[in-house]
């Protein structure tokens, strides 16, 4: 649901909205002029949903840092900013927002990080409430959409009142659950404008030390704001036991121990130790329940109150009621439960790229020609997996080049040194490492994925792109030149479908002494359109069940129930092939053709 759609209902009408879309629509409703942020799972969705707004800026950046750079300049500039981005995009943010604290804002400043516990769609699951902590900025956590949509308008009032900025932290849950959302009309908000007050927002270490007892000042101010904030709730009787909890923890608590005393922290940094001290006493034994680290229940052990927690709620990986009930069980509380029972073993099929993928050429390439492999975030990491298993690193977006720089002066690497890498991925971070690579005279290939798109994350537009976030035409980078301008003195372009150009201009990009660049230009298969050509068929009469072609891992070509010579022929699906070509170059016998036009509806 588009946010437009979202105000069309009207005031008080109750819609059904994911956590993504509810946050959008409490920054829509809260005045926001600009929303800025980097596409990456679970956060996505946000600034997809408002795309379509034409009242205020919506915008992708080139990476996070950029995305909250935008954001503080324009909420110093006087208006309601909002920078949206997965939890390890804060990462390529913290140093932005760790001096955004001591500058203060001007218009509210609200930053979103939607975590991954269970890490569903990222390489690791930290815990980005550490990041309100160390910056000493308002955490606040919503447990599902409704509470979404109230507390990010809440934080933009909240940021403006105590000149700070605001983390509003999400999980997976409540980022991609639906739930009833009571909406409303916008609130135009005149913008400020720009105060010049350079003690404020020039960071010299003059400067700088004077900002530091503002900053622990608003933070004293914080933790006697959030004693009576109305988003610290309780609920329950007894005295047995209660729970302190927050975000989408809170509701697994209430399923299994709906009458129990309970406190949520809906402003779960700084702590209302007050209360937490009250509700302490009011009960014989103190519980938090809260998803990855130990957080709350660190800071209230800290503060000389007996708790429990990680000793009976696990530390890794997500929350369910389940787990919780077994926690509560294991503490004494519930009955015993039996054991948890393995599931069957069932035959899975692990995750292949796309029927018809360009990047797939490339690596079958890297693969037979030895190379050793650093690669980056996105699509392409699944090379790493059989049967390509081309891919010997992967840790952050834009690392691959400088690790392969690394690699390439380590000596230890048993071949030459390719570090892969996205369009986006390379506009996002890879563009200083390519820096490196020519300074220092690096002796690596970069393999420059280049399918015009944030295919990973669905699809989404960037500086490559040609179209901005809200579908207006922009410049587009030009890839090419933009590696020449850096000093790269080997540039090739290749079309991936091209086997066999495909090798030969990554063979010769390895031999050149220093730093080379291959780009390979094929569009996504999948997005912003399907790309679909006459498909292919396998003449079963000439198959020998080599099975060449499935080295390429396409998903497309399936076992038959035919052998030749004891070993199963192939088929290929024609409803998912794309007619890439790619298997048909692969077949020694010649055996996979196109479907005749006619029979393929053409």
């Amino acid at each position: 649901m588009t946010s437009e759609t979202a105000s069309a209902a009207g005031t008080g009408s109750r819609v059904l909205l994911s956590g993504n879309e509810a946050v959008a629509q409490g920054a829509v409703e809260a005045g926001v002029a600009v929303a800025v942020g980097y596409p990456g799972t679970p956060s996505t969705e946000i600034l997809e949903s408002i795309a379509d707004r034409t009242d205020f800026d919506v915008r992708w950046s080139p990476n996070e840092k950029v995305a909250l750079d935008v954001a503080l300049g324009a909420s110093i500039g006087g208006v309601r900013a909002l920078a949206v981005m997965k939890h390890v995009g804060v990462n390529v943010a913290a140093d932005t927002l760790m001096t955004a604290a001591y500058t203060g804002v001007g218009g509210g400043l609200v930053v979103v990080s939607a975590d991954d516990p269970g890490m569903h769609s990222s390489q690791n699951e930290q815990d980005n409430r550490a990041y309100a902590r160390m910056a000493a900025i308002p955490l606040l956590e919503p447990s599902d959409s409704a509470e979404a949509k109230e507390y990010t308008a809440l934080a933009f009032e909240i940021s403006e009142q105590f000149d700070t900025p605001v983390l509003v932290r999400t999980t997976t849950r409540v980022s991609h659950n639906r739930g009833i959302v009571e909406v409303g009309l916008r609130t135009e908000r005149p913008g400020r404008g720009f105060t010049r007050d350079p003690i404020k927002y020039v960071m010299i270490p003059a400067h700088a030390r004077t900002r530091r007892p503002v900053l622990l000042e608003r933070l004293e101010q914080l933790a006697t704001y959030v004693e009576s904030s109305p988003l610290t709730v309780e609920s329950g009787s007894g005295t047995e036991f209660g729970v302190i909890t927050s975000g989408i923890a809170h509701h697994y608590v209430r399923e299994v121990v709906p009458n129990a005393p309970i406190l949520k922290l809906g402003l779960s940094y700084p702590l209302p130790m007050k209360r937490i001290r009250a509700f302490a006493d009011s009960v014989d034994r103190l519980f938090v329940v809260e998803e990855l680290d130990p957080h709350v229940e660190d800071a209230i052990r800290a503060a000389g109150i007996a708790v429990e927690g990680k000793a009976f709620f696990p530390r890794a990986g997500e929350l369910n009621p389940d787990l919780v009930r077994r926690g509560f069980a294991a503490a004494g509380l519930l009955p015993e439960l039996p054991p948890i029972v393995a599931a069957p073993t069932t035959v899975t099929r692990p995750p292949l790229m796309c029927p018809g993928c360009p990047h797939t050429p490339p690596f079958l390439a890297l693969k037979r020609l030895g190379a050793v492999v650093t690669g980056d975030i996105g699509c392409y990491t699944l090379a790493a997996l059989q049967p390509l298993a081309a891919m010997d690193t992967c840790v952050a977006m834009g690392s691959s080049i400088g690790m392969a720089v690394g690699m390439a002066a380590s000596g230890g690497a048993e071949g030459p040194v390719v570090a892969t890498i996205g369009d986006s991925t390379f506009l996002h971070g890879g563009i200083p490492g390519l820096i490196e690579a020519v300074y220092n005279k690096a002796n690596i290939t970069v393999l420059i994925l280049d399918n015009g798109t944030v295919a990973m994350t669905g699809g989404q537009e960037h500086p490559g792109s040609g179209v901005t976030l809200q579908g207006s035409d922009t410049t587009p980078i030009d890839l090419v030149g933009l590696c020449e301008s850096l000093g790269v003195k080997d540039v090739r372009v290749v079309d991936p479908y091209d086997l066999a150009a495909t090798y030969g201009a990554i063979e010769s990009a390895m031999e050149y002494a220093g730093p080379s660049v291959v780009i390979t230009n094929r569009p996504c298969v999948e997005a912003p359109t399907k790309i679909r050509d006459t498909p292919f068929k396998v003449i079963a009469d000439a198959c020998t069940a080599c099975q060449a072609c499935m080295t390429a891992g396409c998903p497309s070509i399936v076992w038959s129930d035919e052998l030749f010579e004891g070993r199963r022929k192939v088929v290929i699906d024609p409803v998912t092939c794309t007619g890439c070509t790619l298997c048909a170059q692969l077949c020694p016998p010649l055996a996979i053709v196109p479907v005749p036009k006619e029979a393929a509806g053409v």
